[in-house]
């Protein structure tokens, strides 16, 4: 049995209403029943993870639109990512990705070779990402 399989049977127990995506590369991927439950509410492809085991789900490009569909629908969902932990609510999940982009960035400024016009710039850049996310 698998990782991903046994962390999905272990959040079921706890509360098999909800849908658990789990972050795998570039997708988020439901798996077993919330595989089917996920394709039926969202028109989307089933496939085997395993012989055993379906899987489906969606690129991380568009999980804003799924994750808006599936809370218009009132279809009650979790999000397990190994960089964020469990994360129940969606809001606090696309602001943690929001403010590890803006780290990234900040990390990468090589600061030997800035003008002060660009450092400027990426302040007020990161201000503004900063109040969008903090509103």
């Amino acid at each position: 049995m698998s990782k991903l399989y046994s962390k999905y049977l272990e959040l079921k127990k706890n509360n098999p209403n909800k849908i658990y995506l789990f972050k795998s590369g570039i997708f988020l991927l439901a798996i077993d029943e919330d595989a089917t439950k996920l394709s039926d509410e969202l028109n989307l492809k089933v496939t085997n993870l395993s012989p055993d085991v379906l899987k489906c789900g969606f690129p991380v490009s568009r999980q804003e639109h799924y994750f808006r569909v599936l809370e218009a629908k009132h279809i009650p969902f979790t999000i397990i990512d190994d960089t964020y932990g469990v994360v129940e609510n969606y809001s606090d999940y696309m602001n943690n990705v929001k403010l590890k982009k803006i780290i990234d960035e900040i990390i990468n400024i090589n600061f030997d070779n800035i003008t002060f016009k660009e450092a400027y710039e990426i302040l007020l850049s990161t201000s503004n990402l900063l109040k969008e996310i903090y509103k």
